[in-house]
C-alpha cells in the first residue's frame, strides 16, 4: 500500500505540520534545491560575464515567492524582476537589500516617490514613464537606478525608435542612473524563427541611437538557448527555473521543481453504461474503477483535463490512469481499472504534476502552456518546500 505522503515526506513534520497534511485534499511540493539547480545551471550557460537574474512575478509562478526568491538569493541571483508596483513592494521585506527588485511593468502614475524610497527599480517603458521618473530624480537630487525598456518588435511594453529620437532629443536621460538596455523576445520558444534574429538585430539598432553604449539584456529563458549572441550583459530566466522546458523541440535540460498530488477520497466499481460526473461525459463501457480525488478547477485544474490527461501513482509510474468525465470544482475521477483490485486507502496521492508526469505535457495535452498552469495553482493545497540545506 502507498502511505499518503509517501512521496512528499523527506524529515518528520511536528504534530500541527502532521495535521495539516492530514487534512489536505491535495499536497504541492515545491523543490528549492532543484531551482537552485536549475539557476546554476543557466549561470552556467551564459558564463562569468553575464549577470544571471530571476522573473519571480506572479507570486514567483504560483510557487510562492517568499519562499523561492530567498532560495535564489542563496544560489547566487541578486537582480530579480516582478510585474507590478505591488509584487515589489511585497517582496521588498523577503530580500537583503542588495537585491535589485525591478519592476517590469514600470511606476504607475504618482508611485514614483514610493519606488525610491522602498528601493525599487523600475522598467521604464513609454515617454511618459521616462519623463516621470526624470523629473522625480532631478527634485529629489537622487539618480535612483532604472532601466529602460525599448520595443524590438513585440508590441508589448517599450520606447519605439521614434520615441528613442524624442528622448534623446530632450536629454531626458540626462537624470538617470540606467542600469540596462532591455527588449523582450517574443519567438525565442522557438529557435527556428527568424524573428528571433530580427529582434536582436533591431534591439542593437535601437540602442545605437542612445547616447551612450548601455549594459544591455534580451533573453529570458529561451532565449539563453539560442546562444551567446542572445546573452549581452544580463539574462532573465523565469519558467526555465521553475522547471518547464525552455526549448520545446528538445529534451528538457531542466529539473523539475513542482510535484502535484491529488489525494482519493474513494473508490468504487461501477458497470457498464453507467455515467461519471457532470453531463454524463464519460459512460463505461465495461465494468471500470472509478477514483475521486480532491483536486478539482478551484485549485487550478483546468475542467477541460477530463478525458486528455492521466495520473499516475508515484510507485507505479509506468501505468498510465486516464482522468475521465468532467472536472468539477472540488473533484476530479480517475480510471483506476488498470489497477485491478488492488488495495488503496482514502488520502492515497495520485500524481498530476511531477516527475512522472512533466508539466509541459501536462501543458500540452490541454492545449495550453505551463506558465499558465503554474500560475493558475490554487491556495488549498498543502505547500511543502524541499532544501537540504540554506
Amino acid at each position: 500500500m502507498i502511505g499518503r505522503f509517501e512521496t512528499l515526506m523527506t524529515s518528520l513534520p511536528d504534530t500541527a505540520e502532521n495535521e495539516a497534511r492530514e487534512r489536505a485534499g491535495g499536497w504541492l511540493r515545491i523543490d528549492l534545491d532543484a531551482l537552485k539547480h536549475n539557476y546554476t545551471l543557466l549561470k552556467s550557460l551564459v558564463g562569468p560575464d553575464v549577470a544571471v537574474g530571476a522573473a519571480v512575478k506572479a507570486d514567483a509562478y504560483g510557487l510562492g515567492v517568499e519562499r523561492v526568491a530567498p532560495a535564489l538569493y542563496r544560489a547566487g541571483c541578486r537582480r530579480f524582476f516582478v510585474a507590478t508596483v505591488e509584487e515589489g513592494l511585497s517582496l521588498r521585506p523577503v530580500l537583503p537589500q542588495d537585491a535589485a527588485l525591478c519592476i517590469l511593468n514600470g511606476p504607475t502614475p504618482g508611485s514614483e516617490a514610493l519606488l525610491q524610497a522602498r528601493r525599487l527599480t523600475p522598467v521604464l517603458n513609454s515617454l511618459d514613464q521616462v519623463r516621470r521618473w526624470s523629473a522625480l530624480c532631478r527634485g529629489s537630487f537622487d539618480r535612483s537606478t532604472c532601466l529602460l525598456q525599448l520595443d524590438s518588435g513585440m508590441s508589448r511594453f517599450g520606447l519605439s525608435g521614434a520615441d528613442l529620437d524624442i528622448l534623446c532629443a530632450e536629454d531626458l536621460l540626462a537624470g538617470l542612473d540606467v542600469t540596462h538596455v532591455m527588449s523582450h523576445l517574443a519567438c525565442a520558444d522557438d529557435a527556428a524563427s527568424p524573428r528571433n534574429e530580427g529582434q536582436r538585430l533591431r534591439f542593437e539598432a535601437l540602442r545605437r541611437k542612445l547616447p551612450a553604449t548601455l549594459p544591455a539584456s534580451l533573453a529570458a529563458s529561451s532565449g539563453v538557448f539560442l546562444g551567446s549572441a542572445y546573452h549581452f550583459d544580463l539574462v532573465r530566466p523565469g519558467y526555465a527555473l521553475y522547471g518547464g522546458n525552455p526549448s520545446p523541440e528538445r529534451p528538457n535540460p531542466m529539473r523539475p521543481v513542482v510535484t502535484l498530488l491529488a489525494g482519493m477520497v474513494q473508490d468504487r466499481w461501477i458497470d457498464p453504461e453507467v455515467a461519471v460526473g457532470y453531463s454524463a461525459r464519460f459512460v463505461a463501457d465495461a465494468p471500470t474503477r472509478i477514483a475521486t480525488l480532491s483536486v478539482g478547477y478551484a485549485d487550478g485544474f483546468h475542467r477541460r483535463a477530463g478525458g486528455l490527461a492521466s495520473a499516475v501513482l508515484p510507485d507505479c509510474p509506468d501505468i498510465a490512469l486516464p482522468i475521465v468525465g468532467r472536472i468539477s470544482m472540488d473533484c476530479m475521477a480517475l480510471d483506476l481499472t488498470a489497477l485491478g483490485d488492488r488495495p488503496l486507502p482514502p488520502g492515497t496521492g495520485f500524481e498530476l504534476i511531477g516527475p512522472h508526469r512533466p508539466l509541459d505535457d501536462l501543458a500540452a495535452a490541454l492545449d495550453t502552456i505551463g506558465y499558465e498552469l503554474l500560475t493558475g495553482l490554487g491556495t488549498r493545497f498543502h505547500r511543502e518546500y524541499i532544501e537540504s540545506s540554506s
